[in-house]
């Protein structure tokens, strides 16, 4: 599938990212629709223009209406989801998603799909620190990157349409990962990163530090304003990977731990020398 402006494209769930992938898509001239349980945010999306039409309620005149559906839910509502209402979906329409997470539902997923629908997962590694709809901007994606998780199953056809969507959202980066390898790289470059602005908001009484802190503190910390019922759900659903990458970075902190205790500076200044060369080679794949 070209994705076009005659492409009709469904946004399940309106959240910040759901929200975003909407009001980006409406801007550039694509018929967007949306489905949301919460009738607030139909009504805000509709009033704001983010999107031509929503409902709270699937049927399948409404849904039969769409080539393209991306879910920005929880994976466990995919599933559900799929399961119930993938007799409403038109024939060969794609399904995309922007979950955290992926192979503990994607092969589930593909094996109970109809055989003329395909699924491709996506990622894209964008947010804010507020969550909802009233956050949502499409400038989020301006310069992100985006992963694409195909399997076997997938057509490279629709791949390409998942890649296509990355670019008109104005991502600047899209890469493919399998799905495993994605939980990964995720589960070290987003999940433990978390874990450790979370650690550190939590390890002592914060009110009295604020008034000390500067830029170093707060830049580390920006991310501990969390969705606590979305990232404890995504770190559960990918628990053996992300305690295998907090491992990692206890083995490394502890390391420095006895360092300092020893007083063995030269051997802190080569792993910080080691840090910085880390971070300088980041940068430059980066392209800072």
């Amino acid at each position: 599938m070209k994705i076009s402006k005659d492409t009709k494209i469904l946004i399940i769930g309106l959240g910040l990212i759901g929200g975003s992938y909407a009001k980006s898509l409406t801007e550039k001239g694509y018929f967007v629709g949306a489905l949301d349980t919460d009738s607030n945010v139909i009504d805000y999306a509709l009033k704001n223009g983010i999107v031509k039409c929503g409902k709270t309620l699937p049927t399948r005149e409404y849904i039969a209406d769409f080539d393209l559906i991306i879910f920005a839910v929880y994976p466990h509502t995919i599933l559900e989801w799929i399961k119930k209402y993938q007799q409403f979906i038109k024939g060969n329409a794609l399904i995309f998603d922007v979950t955290g997470i992926k192979s503990c539902f994607i092969y589930e997923l593909q094996e109970i799909l109809r055989e003329n629908l395909e699924f491709v997962g996506a990622h894209p590694m964008a947010g804010r620190e507020s969550s909802g709809i009233e956050n949502a901007a499409a400038e989020i994606f301006l310069g992100a990157n985006y992963i694409v998780t195909p399997t076997e199953k997938n057509t490279a056809g629709a791949i390409e349409t998942c890649k296509e969507l990355g670019k008109i959202l104005g991502f600047s980066n899209i890469s493919v990962l399998s799905p495993e390898k994605h939980d990964e790289t995720i589960g070290f470059l987003s999940q433990l990163t978390h874990c450790i602005a979370v650690s550190l908001m939590t390890c002592r009484d914060m009110k009295a530090m604020a008034e000390y802190s500067g830029d170093s503190f707060r830049d580390l910390t920006r991310i501990a304003k969390i969705n606590d019922e979305m990232w404890s759900e995504l770190f559960l659903l990918n628990k053996d990977k992300l305690l295998s990458q907090m491992d990692l970075f206890k083995n490394s902190f502890n390391t420095l731990y006895d360092l300092i205790k020893s007083g063995d500076r030269e051997k802190i200044q080569e792993m910080m020398k080691l840090s910085t060369r880390e971070r300088e080679l980041f940068d430059l794949a980066k392209g800072d």
